[in-house]
């Protein structure tokens, strides 16, 4: 910790592990179960889930930009953490009711309109999410963080989406059962978050040595962030927003279609989805613990070459070995299908654990807030409005069935992870160009 924090250590990683895993274990219900939930309550079609991309994209990155300069004016984590917490939390309750607007059937105008209610529902709850977590708990993360600790808690930072990823996928693929009880998965989990929002409120605090960082009034503080000339003298940190963007469409390319993938293409039930993920996951995770120790001596370059050649390796295992003629749905035991989880989850988790730390390095002290704002451009924005550019196209040219009640539907099938090979190699150009920036 900073000195001048008399935060107690043992409470605060309490707070980093409990808020960070909560904020993960939400984002990743958004990511995976709200498009399975898609196909199953509303309609098979993946134009549904592109719309809820981009919009719930640009809602988070707008309430980024808004919370950061709040942030930082006021010199105040907490109450962000707290009120975004305890309202995503609610959001992803509500978002669960749109499936009482019925499904897909042969009134257009009617499904228009249940469309738009799952669209709005999940951008509200972005908006919220991205307050409390993306600039509250983010911001409050990097005020404490110190080059001793800045190894552990990017490890920490990065784990923590993949303990949400295995906790989401098991317990999601179990809350939801046979029956598909969307509900019952939305009540338990908005639940909790709304539960670790109340504890923040009473049980967090900020950093001593955070002060208002007032520049001008409000509004020329909070457009001081899109002076594209100032931004771009941080040469390093934008080869590395550049980095963040380019792995991440290739990563929603794939990922934001895995779920009905696996479900509804290759015939896994969604607790059996869950356990496959979820084993391949927990095995990469062990990764993360070695990688401290380059992140530590200045070796981040190095991790991320490792890490996007793995991926990529990866992903070519599952778009050219994985089949529903080779896969055996009853059962978590496809070796293939394993390999290329755990290949794609290591190359993930060392990737977002050492761009993490590599970022907010560069990071200005007094405008962290709004520099977590222009991160979430790079990370959430430009991916998800330019992934489902990709992605649409190649599923409805690749995927389309006629339903069971004679709909037109479409079916996430391998050439997506084909696509995320090509694109997630691109990374290595501004890899190269960071990389050369640093030294």
């Amino acid at each position: 910790m900073k000195t001048g924090s008399k935060t107690n250590p043992a409470k605060f990683w309490i707070l980093v592990w409990l808020l960070g895993l909560a904020g993960q274990l939400c984002w990743n219900i958004e990511n995976q179960w709200f498009n399975t939930f898609v196909y199953a309550k509303i309609a098979k079609d993946p134009t549904i889930i592109s719309w809820m991309l981009a919009i719930s994209a640009l809602a988070t990155t707008v309430s980024t930009f808004l919370f950061g300069c709040i942030s930082d004016r006021k010199g105040n984590r907490k109450t962000l953490i707290s009120l975004g917490y305890i309202f995503w939390g609610v959001f992803t309750i509500l978002f669960g009711t749109t499936e009482f607007l019925g499904k897909r059937n042969s009134d257009t105008a009617a499904f228009v309109g249940i469309a738009f209610a799952v669209i709005a529902a999940d951008a509200i709850m972005s908006f919220f999410g991205s307050m409390g977590n993306d600039i509250g708990f983010n911001a409050w993360i990097n005020d404490h963080m110190t080059p001793e600790n800045s190894g552990s808690l990017g490890a920490a930072l990065a784990v923590q989406p993949v303990i949400g990823t295995i906790a989401g996928t098991v317990l999601g693929g179990l809350l939801v059962g046979a029956n598909d009880n969307y509900m019952r998965l939305f009540v338990v989990i908005g639940g909790s978050v709304i539960v670790l929002g109340l504890v923040s409120l009473f049980g967090m605090k900020d950093v001593e040595t955070l002060r208002p960082s007032v520049k001008g009034s409000f509004g020329q503080q909070f457009f001081s962030i899109f002076n594209v000339k100032e931004y771009l003298k941080h040469r390093e940190l934008v080869f590395v927003n550049l980095m963040l963007a380019v792995y991440f469409i290739s990563f929603n390319v794939y990922f934001s279609h895995l779920g009905n993938f696996m479900i509804y293409y290759l015939g896994f039930t969604a607790d059996t989805m869950g356990l496959i993920e979820g084993v391949g996951l927990l095995l990469a995770m062990f990764t993360s613990i070695p990688a401290i120790r380059f992140i530590r001596n200045d070796k981040s370059s190095l991790i991320i070459l490792f890490a996007v050649v793995i991926n990529a390796i990866g992903l070519l295992v599952i778009g050219l070995l994985v089949s529903p003629e080779n896969v055996n749905p009853s059962t978590i035991w496809n070796p293939v299908l394993l390999i290329g989880v755990l290949l794609v989850g290591i190359g993930y988790i060392l990737f977002l654990q050492t761009i993490t730390v590599w970022s907010k390095r560069l990071y200005p002290e007094d405008a962290r807030g709004q520099f977590e704002g222009i991160r979430i451009i790079f990370y959430v924005l430009i991916p998800m409005v330019v992934a489902p550019l990709i992605s649409n196209p190649i599923i409805k040219n690749n995927g389309e069935i006629i339903d069971e009640n004679g709909f037109t539907a479409y079916l996430p099938t391998n050439t997506l992870f084909l696509a995320g090979v090509v694109i997630v190699l691109l990374t290595l150009i501004p890899l190269w160009a960071a990389n050369k920036a640093h030294k």
